[in-house]
């Protein structure tokens, strides 16, 4: 925590005395990677390896082994795929897709199914 009228990276958003520090800008943080524009579709992949239960598919059941997410944004809403690495074949993770009314977003939603699905360890 840094002292009150300090802003430095470890003060997480506030001061010692409590009051909020002032917004800092942070370049890069409006990027779009792999989209068609901030309105268009856009997807995040990751590389993951599931639990010992593996991964529900609507298409083919469980999957297991090392697989690859896609988290996709179009058209207001998000959904999550995977596919056996370096496969061509994309499925939906069951229960995998809600709706998401602001694109930026998108990571956040990446971050907790990775979170959720990547379990290397069992």
């Amino acid at each position: 925590m840094t002292a009150a009228g300090e802003n430095g990276p470890a003060a997480a958003g506030m001061t010692a005395d409590g009051s909020a520090q002032t917004p800092a800008a942070v370049p890069g943080a409006g990027m779009v990677a792999d989209s068609g524009g901030a309105a268009g579709p856009q997807s995040r992949t990751a590389d993951i390896v599931p639990g010992p239960g593996g991964v529900m598919t609507d298409e083919v059941g469980v999957v297991t082994g090392d697989l690859t997410l896609r988290t996709e944004y179009a058209d207001g809403k998000v959904t999550v795929r995977v596919q056996y690495k370096d496969a061509d074949e994309w499925y939906a993770v069951t229960g995998g897709s809600v709706a998401l009314a602001d694109p930026a977003g998108l990571d956040a939603v990446h971050g907790v199914a990775v979170g959720l699905l990547h379990r290397p360890e069992g």
